[in-house]
């Protein structure tokens, strides 16, 4: 390992854990959770193993999107705390090992937000370029917008301002104008602003969405809508040297490439812009893959990555806090993923998307459950857990939209699964019934479970971090062998090497295995149970796999010193 190769990468090998304050831990039982009750629970993230804690919005908002429709980009929402809530936490999760980031919802604001107060009252308001308007009737974009069921269109007339605002999102939600130099400084501030307080980076929300405007004038400074990311990339790593931008970027390979900063595809930095970006397409052809319980095309999609910058890292991910997207299959690609998860139309959303969590769409098989979560941990990247995916939680298909997968997180078997002692109708979203209700599935049963879901994530998560392969292996290399419900796959860096095989089948099989680097001399020691498997002269093993069964075996060479 060459300092001047890791340096300070420390994102290359974390691992991300995704929640909302609001639906955390309720310290005051006032129905909504807050930021003393996450400070109360991050030993239990330190005990998962989890090395970055991403925030989801705590700022203050109308609360009309779950937060996302923010008013106040320097506040705090005073039903979750203030301030110094915020800088205790940071501290608190420091001690523990643990950086923060938060959410950087730069797209648009809430039209509650100071700024489009004052942009509707006039045009000569300071604020009115903050937004983009219009004053001819638009044509019709339905077909633009993100939330179809909820809107008809991307413009809406407003009396006040006597003109048309623009809103890819909701009609609450009005397009900041990143075209506008005074907007661009103004979300530096904002994360200036957290950076200073303490935050290690942001999850840039929306990220293809806010560039659109940029460098839409000739006579702007910058020249096109990348140089505005590495500007704030810039920026950012002046004020935080090892902080992170790492952001929802749900396009094809060859398009996300260039959020990178890679504009020739040749792998390397022309201008540093984020450093992660989620894997929607690998996300995506993991369901189809479990849909018919054919590694094929997940495969075929760890093949098709495109290379990225030596810095750059793709963010795996199961499920996260929205709908399921599977809007990169195609229309029979997608409705086999619906036939087999989610059936019912009430489980699906916008025509593209499941409202589900991954238990329940696996009708609670504890071996299929762990097979998913093995194989997320396994792919080359960085992986990123939602809150209640350690436990095995489930949905809540009567709340509405994608607050089915936003629910109370479950600490007890108690009243409200220990998440607050109010009454139920104050909660802040509807506690899971059903088999996956708290009195089945709960943090305090399974932490002192060796054999419960929750330990074997900490399993996972540390075995992962004794792992630097598979953070800063540059692809995986698909190691061949006959069962088509079989992934096998190699990650190596320098001399650290891995192979792990996953059955996506119900049956069990017997999977042959060539390692043409190896030979007898070498051994495949399994990380996760006390195992191992020797190699013949070709290094050649087979290795028995029961239905939906998986092995994580580390190729260990005479002269290894690595602790097994």
């Amino acid at each position: 390992m060459r300092i001047r190769d890791t340096g300070d990468l420390w994102w290359k090998n974390a691992v991300v854990y995704c929640l909302d304050v609001e639906t955390y831990m309720d310290w005051n039982d006032d129905g909504v959770g807050d930021l003393a009750g996450l400070i109360q629970r991050i030993d239990h993230l330190a005990e998962l193993g989890v090395t970055c804690l991403w925030l989801m919005p705590f700022y203050p908002t109308a609360d009309r999107d779950d937060g996302y429709d923010i008013s106040d980009y320097f506040g705090v929402d005073e039903r979750l705390g203030d301030a110094g809530d915020v800088v205790e936490l940071i501290r608190t999760a420091r001690d523990r090992g643990i950086r923060v980031i938060a959410d950087l919802v730069v797209n648009h604001t809430s039209d509650r937000h100071p700024w489009f107060r004052s942009a509707r009252r006039s045009p000569d308001s300071p604020y009115r370029d903050f937004y983009v308007w219009r004053t001819d009737p638009p044509p019709d974009t339905s077909a633009e917008v993100v939330f179809p069921d909820k809107e008809d269109g991307i413009w809406t007339w407003d009396e006040q301002a006597q003109a048309w605002y623009r809103h890819r999102f909701y009609k609450h939600q009005p397009d900041l104008n990143t075209a506008n130099p005074q907007v661009r400084d103004a979300i530096a501030k904002v994360a200036g602003y957290w950076a200073q307080v303490g935050m290690s980076g942001f999850r840039v929300d929306a990220v293809p969405f806010f560039l659109a405007d940029a460098a839409n004038d000739p006579h702007d400074e910058v020249e096109r809508p990348h140089q505005f990311l590495q500007q704030l990339r810039t920026f950012l790593t002046r004020r935080v040297g090892d902080s992170i931008l790492m952001g929802e970027v749900n396009l094809p390979y060859e398009e996300q490439v260039l959020f990178f900063g890679d504009h020739d595809g040749d792998g390397e930095h022309e201008g540093e812009e984020l450093n992660l970006q989620f894997d929607f397409v690998l996300m995506q052809q993991m369901y189809l893959a479990l849909a018919r319980q054919d590694a094929g095309v997940l495969a075929a999609a760890l093949e098709a990555r495109p290379p990225i910058p030596h810095d750059a890292q793709w963010a795996t991910f199961v499920r996260n806090h929205d709908e399921l997207t599977l809007d990169k299959l195609s229309d029979d690609e997608r409705q086999e993923v619906f036939d087999a998860f989610g059936p019912d139309e009430d489980m699906q959303l916008y025509g593209r998307g499941l409202r589900r969590r991954l238990p329940p769409m696996l009708d609670g098989d504890p071996r299929r459950i762990r097979m998913v979560y093995s194989l997320l941990f396994t792919l080359p990247g960085t992986p990123v857990l939602f809150y209640g995916e350690e436990i095995g939680m489930g949905e809540n298909l009567a709340a509405e939209g994608r607050l089915a997968v936003r629910t109370p997180m479950q600490w007890t078997s108690g009243k409200n699964g220990g998440f607050s002692a109010a009454a139920p109708s104050k909660l802040s979203g509807p506690v899971v019934e059903g088999a996956f209700a708290p009195k089945h599935v709960n943090v305090a049963s399974q932490r002192r479970d060796p054999d419960s879901l929750l330990s074997f994530v900490q399993l996972l998560a540390r075995r992962y971090r004794e792992c630097p392969e598979l953070g800063w292996a540059e692809r995986a290399e698909i190691v061949e062998q006959p069962h088509a419900s079989v992934l096998a796959h190699r990650c190596t860096w320098q001399e650290a090497s891995m192979v792990a095989v996953h059955n996506l089948g119900p049956h069990a099989v017997t999977v042959p295995l060539q390692l043409d680097d190896a030979d007898e001399t070498c051994r495949l020691v399994d990380l996760l149970v006390d195992d191992e498997h020797a190699l013949d002269a070709d290094g050649r093993a087979e290795i028995e796999l029961d239905g939906y069964g998986y092995r994580w075996l580390r190729v260990v060479r005479p002269d290894s010193r690595r602790l097994l």
